[in-house]
């Protein structure tokens, strides 16, 4: 468990006797309060494959340096990276510093030791150097051989490096107990075939409990905290189901387009890059059943149980269950933007969807009957990434149209970002001499309630969590296998030309099909929470 929050004097980074950690501050000596401690890691030896790339860069890097500069990384922790570009040792310790500018003493120190191989993914070579550079950070870094390996490749390597791995006797655990992990980032398959496929790959290198599947938005605070929120807290478990549980919406909007990514998002689309990894982990944590504890795997079982309640759809139910989307030239925020297919790496006719919604099912004692909406996009209004449970009308409503039209459902909203929190709506009286009811919002934010104590980053805690060995926020491979159980039949049923997609202005809030599949069942989509107002941080008066 994280500790509390520490202030900490803003002069050099080094670790003390409680595990905290000093960093550089503000000019003038003042004094900042960092993130909760984690405890502290093992030492290790980080070999990371796709060291060059951008996911190197912008997230693993900064994390490292930021958990270096805390006090959580071992003296005897060290990079090794490896990727086809051709860099020497000195270039990719330039390349770290480049990325992680706001590194401090600790982290710089540590940064001296890195080693770098450039070599292909498949090529005995490139191994046979990973070997030596191992052996090498045993004796003079004291890794302890622990190894801990981490693919941020393109998927079809993924395989390849795990079976060169193996070849060179470089995934079994130690004597001693060193271990050996291996950090396996999203996408993981394209569809059910390739993702068991994949399975197969990393099963005859590794053993199970040594992947690591990756998922950041695992690592985000509000989707830890709804185990806390549904299994802490006495008045929110009993009425968590099919009783007062009227519908279940998951939103996930961007207002930004593919930027650079057109040519992967050429091969993704909405579905494979948010819904089958994102959306379906955040669906298992909020609906599954209480865990017998907080074991890893206790967890993971209860999370696997609700992907297989999902009801899987035949292609042609999954036609009348979806609706798919790319967004046409518009604007967001004032400013004019281009069509998806006016990006670059994009095809002039590209029938790859930038908006999906889906109507699904979880067919199980606790949610039967629900209705469970889930809708993702780019060139949406506004960034927002939410979980709403609406609850059902009271049975007999006191109250006259004219005292109730501004009254809507009880709806508790879980906010993943980008402000972090859980808002609660529920019906008062207007101030006044009318008996006029209206609906409230009473508000929790993470950045108010722990001000100074900023959460840390998804890869951050992930990264941690798999040099400690838990496992909690990792994807198993039957949650993985069972998720793509699920979408495959909507990747068949759009497989014809066509595919039924259906054109939306950018800065709209999707395709008009949309409303139409939420309208089919009574419904409609809510209007996400975006900036609630806070009145000494708690009841405020909901935006119209």
């Amino acid at each position: 468990m994280s500790a509390d929050p520490i202030s900490v004097a803003a002069e050099d980074s080094a670790a003390g006797p409680d595990g905290s950690s000093e960093t550089p501050g503000a000019a003038g000596g003042k004094r900042r309060t960092l993130p909760p401690v984690l405890s502290k890691a093992p030492p290790v030896a980080m070999v990371i494959f796709g060291a060059s790339g951008d996911l190197t860069g912008r997230k693993i890097l900064p994390a490292l340096a930021r958990l270096a500069d805390r006090g959580v990384l071992d003296d005897g922790f060290t990079v090794i990276g490896v990727a086809r570009t051709e860099w020497t040792d000195d270039e990719f310790r330039t390349h770290v510093a480049e990325s992680t500018p706001e590194g401090g003493p600790k982290w710089t120190a540590l940064t001296e030791r890195f080693k770098y191989i450039a070599g292909e993914y498949d090529h005995p070579d490139t191994f046979d150097q990973l070997k030596t550079c191992l052996d090498e950070a045993d004796r003079l870094d004291g890794t302890d051989g622990n190894r801990l390996y981490y693919l941020a490749t393109i998927p079809s390597v993924f395989g390849l490096v795990a079976q060169a791995l193996a070849k060179h006797a470089c995934t079994g655990p130690g004597e001693g107990g060193s271990f050996a992990r291996v950090v396996v980032e999203k996408p993981f398959g394209r569809d059910l075939a390739s993702a068991l496929e994949l399975n197969d790959h990393m099963h005859a290198a590794f053993d199970e409990s040594q992947i690591y599947r990756i998922d950041h938005y695992m690592g985000k605070e509000t989707v830890q905290n709804v185990l806390a929120l549904r299994f802490a807290n006495a008045i929110f478990e009993p009425i968590w189901n099919r009783r007062y549980v009227d519908q279940v919406q998951v939103t996930v909007a961007e207002s930004l387009g593919v930027e650079h990514r057109g040519g992967f998002y050429e091969t993704a689309g909405a579905l494979r890059d948010i819904v089958q990894n994102h959306v379906m982990q955040v669906l298992a944590l909020t609906l599954m059943e209480s865990p017998t504890s907080t074991d890893a795997d206790r967890i993971r079982d209860e999370k696997v149980k609700l992907l297989q309640a999902i009801d899987i759809p035949t292609p042609d139910e999954a036609v009348d269950k979806s609706v798919r989307g790319q967004y046409t030239a518009g604007s967001i925020d004032g400013q004019p933007v281009l069509a998806y297919r006016q990006e670059d790496d994009v095809a002039p006719d590209s029938q790859t969807e930038t908006y999906l919604a889906l109507r699904l099912r979880v067919e199980n004692w606790r949610w039967a009957g629900v209705p469970i909406f889930v809708r993702t996009g780019k060139r949406l209004p506004a960034r927002v990434t939410e979980v709403a449970l609406t609850f059902r009308q009271v049975p007999f409503l006191l109250f006259d149209h004219r005292t109730s039209r501004d009254l809507r459902p009880n709806t508790l909203i879980l906010r993943i970002q980008p402000d972090e929190g859980i808002t609660l709506e529920f019906g008062a009286k207007v101030p006044g001499e009318r008996f006029h009811i209206r609906s409230v919002a009473m508000d929790f934010s993470y950045a108010e309630a722990f001000a100074g104590a900023e959460a840390a980053d998804g890869y951050e805690r992930l990264i941690h969590d798999a040099m400690v060995g838990d496992a909690t926020l990792f994807i198993r491979s039957d949650e993985v296998e069972q998720a793509w159980k699920i979408v495959d039949p909507y990747l068949q049923a759009w497989s014809e030309p066509g595919g039924g997609l259906h054109p939306y202005a950018a800065g709209t809030w999707g395709p008009h099909m949309a409303d139409l599949l939420v309208e089919r069942s009574g419904d409609e989509w809510r209007n996400p929470v975006i900036d609630l107002e806070m009145s000494g941080g708690r009841l405020t008066d909901f935006p119209q």
